[in-house]
C-alpha cells in the first residue's frame, strides 16, 4: 500500500520545486518529452505522484533520472511550471537520502576527484597537442587552486561525502 507524505511538498518547494502543485496534469510535458519516447519516463506521472507526496516511490524510482533535462515539457507547459526544476529538487532530494544511478554516481566521483565529469585520456590529450591545443585543458586541470576551491565547495555542500562507496 503506497503511504502519501503530506509534508513532501514542503520539502520540494525547500529544494526549488516550489510550484509542483501548479500542475493540473494537462498531460503537455508528457506529450512533447523526447525521453519519454524512448523510456517508461513520464513527466506527467512523477508531477503528479510529487502532487500526492509520494515520496517513497519518487526518490527510490529509476524514472526519476529519465529526464534529460532538455526544457521541451517548460518551453510547451500552459501553466509555465519550472518542470526540468522539480526533477532536480526531486533529484537533489533522492540523492540526500542515499540514492544515486551508479553512472551518475561515477560521473559525479569523477568531478570530485578530478574537477572533470569525464577524464582526460592519453587519446584525448595527444589529440588536443595535435590540434594546437594545451595537453591539458586550461580548467581545474591546469589550475590547482582552482581544484582546491572546487574541493572546497564539495566538502562544505556534503557532495563529496555523497559520492563515497
Amino acid at each position: 500500500m503506497v503511504t502519501p507524505n503530506p509534508e513532501f511538498a514542503k520539502e520540494i518547494a525547500a529544494a526549488g520545486g516550489e510550484m509542483v502543485k501548479m500542475c493540473f496534469q494537462c498531460g503537455t510535458c508528457t506529450a512533447g518529452c523526447p525521453s519519454g519516447r524512448r523510456t517508461s519516463y513520464r513527466v506527467r506521472k512523477l508531477m503528479r505522484m510529487a502532487q500526492l507526496g509520494l515520496k517513497d516511490e519518487i526518490i527510490a524510482s529509476d524514472e526519476l533520472w529519465e529526464c534529460s533535462t532538455c526544457y521541451t515539457c517548460v518551453e510547451r507547459c500552459p501553466r509555465q511550471v519550472p518542470i526540468v526544476d522539480i526533477v532536480v529538487a526531486l533529484r537533489n532530494i533522492s540523492v540526500a537520502e542515499g540514492h544515486m544511478r551508479p553512472q551518475h554516481k561515477g560521473t559525479a566521483k569523477n568531478f570530485a576527484k578530478i574537477g572533470h565529469t569525464v577524464k582526460v585520456d592519453d587519446k584525448i590529450t595527444a589529440l588536443r597537442g595535435q590540434i594546437g591545443l594545451a595537453e591539458v585543458p586550461p580548467t581545474v586541470l591546469a589550475n590547482e587552486k582552482a581544484m582546491a576551491d572546487v574541493s572546497k565547495i564539495l566538502a562544505l555542500t556534503g557532495f563529496d561525502k555523497i559520492v563515497q562507496e
